[in-house]
């Protein structure tokens, strides 16, 4: 292994003799009652020549710059030449020790080495990701430069054909009135590969109706990228999925009670979780070619805001929903991978009005954090508690994690670095903080949020009396810090203990 790699290698070379040598000397003493003193004189030796052969022989090489197999046949090699040289040299020294041994304990440490090679390079796999990330060109303001005429029959019942291809006749007649595919101005296309949208004209077309199920779309958010680069402004965009409610409702319905719910568990697992994982996702995507993935209304509205786009209009039809949505704005800046796991990092305004990531466990669909205006909008504005009531994006195990304070535990490596103090108001996303009035998020920026809210003492119902509570707090807190932390601290133990209080 080239530059500072090597050492760790060796280190965990000599370490897996040791466990390997101990392992035989255990077999030996149970099998024979054998001395082990005599061992351990070969042993030593034994490690020594595997560090110098495997070196020579390259097998500390960083699996950043070697392949799998190129680091197996190392392996194999070095195996094999200690293996020869023991058969040869153990029966013409003094040890008198059978060469059986030193062959068992070679297999044994080169069954070591390959679970540590195979981890490595799978390492390597799974986390490079050869898809760059894509750049988005700010654009000037556009209009669209097609004419707004009426096709002609024969090609209008050419879209029918090709609509009916891929869904139903009531499908098309939605699509006729809503996304007007009898004009000019609009562009229907069926094709998963993204790169279709490539050839597709620059403002030419009002609408792009897209017609394949995003389920099994390859590459979504780039896909979304190219719409929103060739609409014009405010141009309209239709695109359409199988919702993840569908899939669990057939799948509960088809089979007995019982086996259902572990049959959902088993594709939920392979088709959602597996995708999402940064050891996993690579792998999945080049085994299905990211077909069948299981994807939530609030992940393909997420997606859609975040490539740019609002939301204007959801229409189910059987087992597919159609979103109409529109071009907005540029999309945010779109990063290599984004893969969703169970940690996640969320920006709150802190003292000073500073923007500081918390640590919370997900409880919500993958970009939610990108529809929070808009759930919240549909739903008649947020609650005291950050949250819009009856919030779909929450999932079913996030409900049961923000009962029982589950999802709030990581806020602790905040408190470790300092971000929090143990009590104080919680820190609140920027959306949050602009309903609360001036003189109130002047006195909150001037102090650290903490862990514990007052919240959890006084149990507010409207933002007035949030906003009170909050104010009686800061107002103490800034005349005796100490002393009334100490006091809110036991008050929201007391009012955790017997009213069951849990996350918001």
């Amino acid at each position: 292994m080239k530059g500072e790699g090597i050492p760790k290698r060796v280190f965990i070379d000599l370490v897996i003799w040791v466990v390997a040598a101990l392992l035989c000397m255990l077999w030996r003493w149970v099998a024979d009652k054998s001395s082990l003193v005599a061992y351990w004189a070969l042993f030593g030796v034994m490690a020594v020549a595997w560090v110098l052969i495997g070196s020579v022989l390259q097998l500390y090489r960083s699996y950043k710059v070697a392949w799998f197999w190129q680091a197996m046949l190392s392996l194999v090699l070095t195996a094999g030449v200690m293996i020869g040289l023991g058969w040869w040299l153990l029966p013409k020294m003094e040890w008198n020790l059978s060469p059986r041994v030193a062959m068992w304990m070679v297999l044994l440490v080169g069954a070591f080495d390959t679970v540590i090679i195979w981890l490595e390079h799978y390492w390597k796999y799974a986390t490079n990701m050869t898809v760059p990330a894509m750049t988005i060109e700010h654009r000037a303001d556009a209009v669209v430069t097609r004419k707004d005429e009426k096709r002609r029959p024969e090609s209008v019942e050419s879209i029918h054909q090709s609509v009916l291809s891929v869904t139903t006749e009531e499908d098309y007649q939605m699509l006729l009135e809503k996304a007007h595919l009898d004009s000019r101005q609009t562009k229907a296309v069926c094709d998963r590969n993204r790169f279709a949208f490539l050839q597709i004209p620059n403002y030419q077309y009002e609408t792009i109706a897209d017609l394949t199920l995003l389920n099994d779309a390859k590459g979504i958010n780039r896909r979304f990228c190219i719409v929103n680069q060739k609409l014009p402004d405010e141009g309209r965009y239709v695109c359409c999925y199988r919702p993840q409610e569908y899939i669990k409702k057939k799948i509960l319905a088809k089979y007995p009670a019982g086996l259902n719910w572990v049959i959902y568990s088993l594709y939920f697992f392979s088709k959602r979780v597996l995708p999402r994982l940064m050891l996993t996702s690579r792998l999945y995507y080049d085994i299905t070619k990211g077909r069948k993935r299981m994807l939530s209304k609030t992940e393909v509205l997420g997606r859609l805001y975040y490539c740019g786009f609002e939301v204007d209009e959801i229409v189910p039809m059987g087992h597919i929903e159609y979103v109409f949505a529109h071009r907005h704005s540029q999309p945010y800046p779109q990063e290599q991978i984004k893969v969703y796991g169970p940690l996640i990092k969320l920006p709150r305004v802190c003292k000073d009005k500073e923007i500081k990531y918390f640590y919370k466990m997900r409880t919500m669909h993958p970009y939610a954090e990108y529809i929070q205006k808009y759930v919240f909008d549909a739903r008649g504005g947020m609650n005291i508690a950050d949250k819009s009531d009856d919030d779909w994006r929450i999932t079913s195990w996030g409900k049961i994690m923000r009962k029982y304070w589950l999802d709030e535990l990581p806020m602790v490596i905040n408190w470790l670095k300092g971000d929090v103090k143990l009590v104080g108001v919680r820190p609140i996303s920027k959306t949050m903080f602009e309903t609360y009035p001036e003189w109130l998020q002047d006195k909150r920026t001037r102090c650290k949020p903490g862990l514990i809210p007052p919240f959890y003492i006084d149990h507010p119902n409207t933002f007035d009396e949030l906003f009170e509570s909050e104010d009686k707090y800061l107002t103490e807190y800034l005349e005796h810090p100490f002393r009334t932390d100490v006091k809110y601290f036991f008050l929201t133990m007391k009012s955790i203990l017997g009213r069951k209080t849990h996350s918001a």
